[in-house]
């Protein structure tokens, strides 16, 4: 440990022990630290937006204690609650001597209770002038701001948390000194209600399904495996929602959607998480033409209902969500960004090609996963306003109905934004036949060494046997269509707690 790192502890430590020293005054003055409630009237911005209608009027107020200054038997302060700021003011003759008492013992981040009149300064602020002070919870630890600055005889916080890891770590810490950041986490909230509500109006039904699974399937990804003692058997969380609710497409229903928590034991970047929302929906009678139709309707109608129109900015760049969106050609934008015509290659020309283009594959890659490859590194990052990359190798789809006009290809697409994927669709394959040859194919792979192939699951063809009518399905990544509505750069900052690595205990 550094000498510098060692003073800021002895530091620290002897903050919190003045901390801790002043809980024990609040002690002896009688008063609980930690009492049991606050009858709130209003809201900060209630008052601060209504001035008028406030003024001369009591209110109660509560919210964190963010700054604070005294001049001899007068303080102001100002409190932060979770709509906004107000400030207050504190004097010696109009509240108990007690209540004084306290007001002086308070330490910036204590959270407070405040009754009193509202009026406005000289300098035009509207204020609370106090009649009571409630202590509602004493806090041990001072905010880690990098500074705070003295002005005058006010202490005010100016500088942000700014450091990504402690922020990810301690989201409320974050919360309380970036109050920025809690709208992006309304802005989730409302992007959830309206795909609910978007889903609803279509009259689709919401449903659950189980995310311990004996089997696990949907997608392409390595899973999480645990153990169940009473039945003695392995069970994986979910990677996706998929083979389950087209059972339900199989027993009888139109369209069913599930907004759920995915889980797929795989590396983290700006895009991945290990645990993560994923919104899935399957239609009867339908194909991925009228899919790709429903996703440019249900983004666009989102972005107007939250920003007033489809035109937003992310990362500095516009982006016009107005349908209808760019539709391209798996190998046709393949050949766009590097030239080489991939269709109909053989596995021993891919891998020259991905030579060629610096690209490194693996051993026990098979065609479609070297094209794969290609497109994510040389045509995926170009893809910055919407756009549907359709119709993909077979191999790289064991789920997908094969093309009506080729049956080397699937009827497939992902919506591209900002360049990244943030959904994946298919004209869903209902023959079993053809269902068991792919999941045998998978199997192989398998045994190969690839440990994202799917599992063979004997149930889900049984189901299939049933029939299944034509059906479309879709998979939209909830926390990669927010990282785009709220403007931010990597899918932590869209997540309240995202997985980090364990601290190291200096």
């Amino acid at each position: 440990m550094s000498e510098e790192t060692s003073n800021q502890q002895e530091d620290l430590n002897e903050v919190m022990r003045g901390r801790r020293d002043k809980l024990e005054q609040i002690k002896s003055l009688g008063i609980n630290p930690y009492p049991y409630n606050f009858k709130r009237s209003h809201f900060s911005v209630e008052i601060t937006q209504n001035t008028d209608d406030f003024l001369e009027k009591e209110v109660q107020v509560s919210g964190r204690l963010m700054s604070k200054r005294g001049h001899g038997k007068t303080s102001f302060a100002h409190i932060m609650d979770s709509k906004g700021r107000i400030q207050l003011y504190v004097r010696k003759d109009r509240i108990s001597e007690q209540d004084f008492e306290l007001f002086g013992l308070l330490d910036i981040g204590d959270i407070v209770g405040i009754k009193g009149e509202v009026f406005v300064t000289r300098t035009g602020e509207t204020t609370v002038k106090a009649k009571s002070v409630e202590l509602l919870s004493k806090t041990l630890r001072p905010l880690p701001i990098v500074k705070e600055k003295q002005e005058g005889d006010e202490k005010v916080v100016f500088d942000q948390f700014a450091d990504k890891e402690l922020r990810y770590r301690q989201r409320y810490v974050d919360l309380i000194v970036n109050p920025e950041v809690r709208d992006v986490f309304v802005t989730r909230s409302k992007v959830i209600s309206k795909i609910r509500h978007f889903f609803d109006n279509l009259g689709f039904l919401e449903v659950e399904t189980p995310v311990l699974q004996p089997i696990y399937g949907g997608a392409s990804a390595r899973p999480f495996v645990t153990h169940h003692n009473a039945l003695d058997m392995e069970l994986y969380l979910r990677v996706a929602d998929e083979l389950y609710l087209k059972r339900l497409i199989v027993g009888g229903y139109d369209g069913v959607y599930e907004i759920s928590k995915d889980f797929r034991n795989e590396g983290m970047d700006r895009f991945h998480n290990p645990e993560f929302t994923m919104m899935e929906v399957y239609v009867a009678y339908q194909d991925y033409h009228y899919m790709m139709e429903l996703v440019e309707t249900m983004v666009s109608s989102i972005a107007k209902d939250i920003y007033g129109k489809t035109k937003i900015t992310h990362q500095g760049r516009e982006i016009d969500l107005t349908p209808p969106w760019k539709r391209v050609k798996l190998f046709d934008s393949i050949e766009e960004y590097t030239g080489e015509n991939l269709y109909g290659k053989s596995l021993d020309e891919l891998r020259k090609v991905a030579k060629d283009l610096h690209i490194e594959t693996e051993d026990f890659w098979r065609e479609g996963k070297i094209i794969d490859e290609i497109f994510s590194e040389k045509v995926e990052p170009n893809l910055i306003q919407p756009t549907f990359i359709t119709d993909y190798p077979v191999e790289l789809s064991p789920l997908a109905k094969r093309h009506r006009d080729d049956p080397k290809l699937v009827e497939r697409f992902e919506p591209f934004i900002v360049g990244g994927e943030i959904g994946n669709a298919f004209s869903e394959l209902n023959d079993p036949i053809d269902q068991r040859e792919r999941f045998l194919a998978q199997q192989k792979l398998l045994e190969l060494g690839d440990d994202e192939a799917q599992m063979l699951d004997n149930d889900y063809l049984r189901a299939l046997e049933y029939g299944m009518p034509p059906t479309a399905g879709l998979g939209i990544g909830i926390d990669r269509l927010v990282m785009l509505f709220t403007d931010q750069p990597s899918i932590r900052d869209v997540l309240l707690f995202p997985h980090m690595r364990p601290e190291k205990n200096e």
